[in-house]
């Protein structure tokens, strides 16, 4: 009798535990909805066209409503929401799948179509919604507007969530001073789910001991949404293993094998529906190294891979942050222009000018510009590595064997970069974004250069910049 009097109190207990999330829940749901906002985008390389396809409740909105303009204006894409004087009542700037497809070989030869969405606060009145473009000087120009009525056949006032089970993950406080991220996860089976549990909180723990969160960790709300696959793993077309999963993810994304994305924009977004949030991680029940990270849409990163931490952050970094990638060895899938104009991204710049360097608050005076360093002796290394991973690509070795590769290029890349002049300075070094020259970052490593777990200073900059938007 004395152990079902424990049992009994231990489950008022719990009971009680969820009810006062649920409180907290419903009193939130009582404040702004989020409007989301479908469309389709097509075209190809040389022409684009966008076609409304419905706008519907996504719930309550975790934003900041005291900070509805977007003032850093990242992304290769803005919009605007406009009352009927034409005043903006939101901005944001993003990037889309549709944005990196149009800069592959394929969008020369055929048109493309991907479904997107944009959400912001649900508005008291009819808007104007309007789309911009960077052009070849990285300004904004319209690309598309919208008269959206709110009495329109295609808009749906009513909010309803995804069913599929919600936990919290960690909770630091209210949805609207906080930053939001819902996990979902690919590939788990039904089976699976403490599985997917554990890698959500491998996840959260990734975030949390980040020097790129380390303003912001005590900040953040993670809440995890399981879906279910009918078979464990993902799709990996290149090494001719197909499997259909919940968000349909799939690796060799634009034809490069380690790539991940999903095109189902819509499955994502009402399952992601189910919490209050602002960035989305899938993470794949994976061992294959791979994932991807675009801004303001999601990441995907291979939760049991070796390297899950890294690609954890470095994905988000792309996501939350718009954070370009560093490296410079590595091939990719999109065709680089000739000319090089002032990257949008925080984290590198083409200015050699102290004055001019998006972080030069954070460059002592005295340091040469251009920051020297070994380059040549870390570009030889590094050319070779590559050759060795596109040969065992092509023969499909193990996958013990690509992070046998990988740990002995960390092990030998962490201990020349301490051999340098400059090391742990702060200074702009030649070398980023795809670009062996006149591309310059902030310090001799990153998480966005290597496999390393530290950002380097404009990186964590930009982090806070961007986070700052999302707390009180």
């Amino acid at each position: 009798m004395k152990y079902l009097l424990i049992v009994v109190v231990l489950l008022s207990f719990l009971g009680c535990a969820e009810n006062q999330e649920s409180i907290k829940e419903a009193k939130f749901a009582n404040s702004i909805q989020t409007m989301r906002f479908d469309f389709y985008h097509h075209g190809n390389a040389e022409i684009e066209y966008f076609t409304f396809d419905e706008a519907l409740n996504d719930g309550p909105w975790a934003g900041n409503s005291a900070k509805p303009i977007d003032n850093l204006r990242l992304g290769k894409y803005l919009f605007e929401v406009k009352d009927g004087s034409g005043s903006t009542l939101y901005s944001q700037g993003f990037a889309s799948i549709y944005g990196e497809w149009e800069t592959t070989p394929e969008a020369k030869k055929q048109w493309g179509v991907y479904h997107e969405s944009l959400r912001f606060p649900w508005p008291d009145e009819n808007v104007k919604i309007v789309l911009y473009k960077r052009n070849d000087e990285n300004e904004f120009d319209i690309c598309w507007e919208y008269d959206l009525e709110l009495t329109h056949y295609k808009v749906n006032h009513a909010y309803a969530p995804a069913v599929n089970e919600v936990f919290p993950i960690k909770i630091s406080g209210n949805p609207t001073e906080c930053i939001d991220i819902v996990v979902l996860g690919e590939g788990y089976t039904l089976e699976e789910k403490s599985k997917f549990l554990a890698d959500a909180h491998n996840f959260s723990n990734a975030l949390s001991e980040s020097n790129s969160f380390s303003g912001l960790k005590n900040n953040l709300n993670i809440r995890a949404v399981f879906t279910p696959s009918a078979t464990s793993g993902c799709n990996h077309p290149h090494q001719e293993i197909y499997k259909g999963s919940a968000l349909g993810v799939t690796y060799g994304a634009f034809d490069s094998e380690r790539y991940a994305l999903t095109t189902e924009n819509k499955t994502v977004r009402n399952i992601a529906s189910a919490v209050p949030y602002e960035f989305t991680a899938i993470l794949m029940n994976d061992s294959i190294y791979g994932g991807g990270g675009i801004y303001n849409l999601y990441i995907t990163a291979a939760a049991s891979n070796d390297f899950k931490e890294y690609l954890f952050v470095h994905e988000f970094g792309h996501h939350f942050a718009d954070l370009a990638d560093e490296y410079y060895t590595s091939a990719t899938s999109y065709e680089m222009g000739g000319t090089i104009k002032e990257p949008w991204e925080l984290n590198v710049t083409i200015q050699t000018e102290h004055s001019a360097i998006k972080w030069n608050e954070l460059i002592d005076p005295t340091m040469p510009l251009p920051t020297p360093w070994d380059k040549e002796k870390f570009d030889t290394h590094s050319i070779e590595i590559q050759k060795i991973r596109t040969e065992m690509r092509k023969r499909k070795a193990p996958e013990y064997q690509m992070t046998k590769l990988f740990r002995q290029q960390q092990n030998h890349e962490d201990s020349l970069f301490k051999t340098m002049e400059n090391y742990g300075k702060v200074g702009l070094f030649e070398g980023a974004q795809y670009h062996a020259l006149g591309v310059y970052r902030s310090a001799h490593n990153c998480t966005m250069f290597t496999r390393t777990l530290e950002f380097c200073p404009a990186c964590v900059r930009a982090f806070n910049l961007v986070g700052e938007r999302y707390l009180k």
